[in-house]
């Protein structure tokens, strides 16, 4: 099959040419680095059988010419054979036909490329691997269409991030048992390591199994428990009571629930502490870090309450309660943290953090538009309501920060209103200037996040799928050991590792692996 493609040159010949290569007797007197190719320019074909795939493209040498740094055009300069057999995959020198084995889909594009210089990403085709095709051609990225080299820069970003997640979790997950001594067999290790998975399963993977599960909703429910009693310790009387250092039946209940709640926690960290083997990348992790912020206020609060009971100072009255009740109380406030545990379990709180991570780049876009807005807007609401406003509500520029930002973000509370018409009209253009500035990287943060939901979506649902299967093969693991000691056959397949006495009937297979050749 053929693909025309003479019009790159303008010509319309389409006449071949044989060319043989015959040994050069004085390859010395060739004083250009171009070899047979260019100085027998006019008395071989001009044209050249490209064969990707099996699909074959006429391109001329003019056109090649121009591209001199691509791998068709490094073939013009060739001045034997090894040399071109460096760059293709096999050549015909009757027909000056070179064969690629690569994809013919990605070569059209760079056909295109040659022929019209625009070069464009592949609907059907994977942006990275259409990347790994450029790199093989010689042709630049800095080529492509600026809408397909943003959607490859897109690509590729997704590719790392996916790719420094990968290596945090094999690193907190890897084992290392046995790793100096690779060759001997340690029994205890291997009984170890076995523990540690179930472990590390248990408490990472709730679709592991039955464990896992059981695991998973006992900490969601004692996240569920900390919120309530949380919620349940703001009310007014026990706040009082706390204010004046009593301690009720209510609040003696409220204390029993927040310690059992923090044993669970200290339990779960310390046995996801345990099953890591990467401690400091554990400590490191963003989510480890929100924990230990939330369990330690609850220890410190207790050495702090016992220390101020026993170290009062004498005559100190209530300043010293007062004082030593704040710093329990914002302790106690850091309790709210514990809600962001559900993002271990929760799908939609990893989407929001993943999509956080990706979209820096567009928040800072929103916070300088923001920014820009309100040191527009607020100096305009100042001086109009100054000048012209019945009551003085906007004492200053910077106090006029607070009712841009309110008013831009379309919130409104109402604190702040401008009374005149000039600054009635600045109102309207902050609130709109805010519907636009708004909209603009939101859209993009919205793709985003869409993208990394289907993205954590298929990956749980893999996770998922590879967790059951290696369940069912641990469950047929006994059957096929016992065939395995029976007659070395699992199922009629014979077991190419095992000597010939122990299957003398088995058949030898012979699997032939087929080259095509291009003639």
């Amino acid at each position: 099959m053929y693909q025309e493609v003479a019009f790159l040159a303008g010509s319309t010949d389409h006449q071949f040419t044989s060319f043989h290569f015959n040994p050069l007797e004085n390859l010395h007197e060739i004083s250009s680095k171009k070899g047979v190719f260019y100085k027998r320019g006019a008395l071989v074909d001009r044209t050249a059988i490209i064969n990707v795939g099996g699909i074959r493209y006429r391109i001329p040498w003019s056109t090649l010419e121009e591209f001199p740094l691509t791998r068709l055009g490094k073939l013009r300069s060739c001045s034997n054979a090894e040399e071109i057999l460096d760059l293709c995959d096999d050549y015909d020198a009757h027909c000056n036909e070179f064969f690629f084995d690569r994809s013919p889909s990605a070569f059209r594009s760079i056909v295109t490329f040659l022929a019209a210089g625009k070069l464009r990403l592949l609907r059907e085709m994977c942006a990275l691997s259409f990347q790994e095709e450029l790199l093989y051609w010689g042709v630049e990225e800095a080529s492509l269409e600026w809408c397909c080299l943003r959607k490859l820069r897109l690509r590729q970003e997704e590719q790392r991030e996916r790719l420094r997640l990968e290596e945090e979790e094999a690193e907190l997950t890897s084992p290392q048992s046995c790793e100096e001594a690779p060759g001997l067999e340690c029994p205890e290790e291997g009984r170890l390591d076995g523990c540690m998975h179930s472990l590390r399963d248990m408490v990472e993977n709730p679709h592991s199994g039955i464990p896992g599960k059981i695991f998973a909703c006992l900490s969601v429910v004692f996240v569920a428990i900390t919120a309530v009693t949380l919620c349940v310790s703001t009310m007014p009387d026990l706040r009082e009571e706390e204010e004046r250092g009593e301690c009720s039946q209510r609040c003696y209940n409220i204390f029993v629930l927040e310690t059992v709640c923090v044993g669970w926690f200290s339990l779960e960290f310390l046995l996801r502490f345990i099953q890591t083997q990467s401690k400091c990348m554990f400590l490191r992790t963003p989510l480890n870090i929100i924990d230990v912020v939330a369990i330690l206020p609850y220890y410190i609060t207790l050495i702090v309450d016992s220390v101020s009971v026993s170290d009062r100072p004498a005559g100190s009255g209530n300043n010293y309660l007062e004082k030593v009740g704040l710093v329990l109380r914002v302790l106690r406030a850091s309790r709210i943290f514990y809600v962001m545990r559900l993002a271990r379990h929760s799908l939609g709180l990893q989407t929001l953090g993943l999509t956080v991570r990706r979209c820096t780049r567009e928040f800072g876009l929103l916070l300088l538009f923001l920014c820009v807005a309100m040191a527009l807007f607020s100096p305009l609401v100042f001086l109009a309501e100054s000048e012209m406003g019945a009551k003085q509500e906007f004492t200053s520029i910077p106090g006029s920060y607070w009712w841009a930002i309110i008013s831009m973000t379309t919130v409104g509370y109402g604190d702040m209103v401008p009374r005149s018409i000039p600054g009635q009209v600045v109102a309207l253009s902050s609130i709109l200037s805010g519907i636009l500035l708004m909209a603009f990287p939101v859209t993009s943060i919205f793709h985003t996040f869409s993208r990394s939901y289907l993205e954590l979506k298929v990956d749980s649902s893999t996770s998922q799928r590879l967790s059951m299967g290696l369940m069912s093969g641990l469950c047929l693991l006994p059957e096929v050991l016992q065939h395995l000691c029976a007659g070395n056959s699992v199922c009629g397949l014979v077991l190419p590792g095992v000597p010939a006495p122990f299957h003398p009937d088995a058949e030898q297979v012979h699997v032939l692996a087929h080259t095509p050749q291009h003639h």
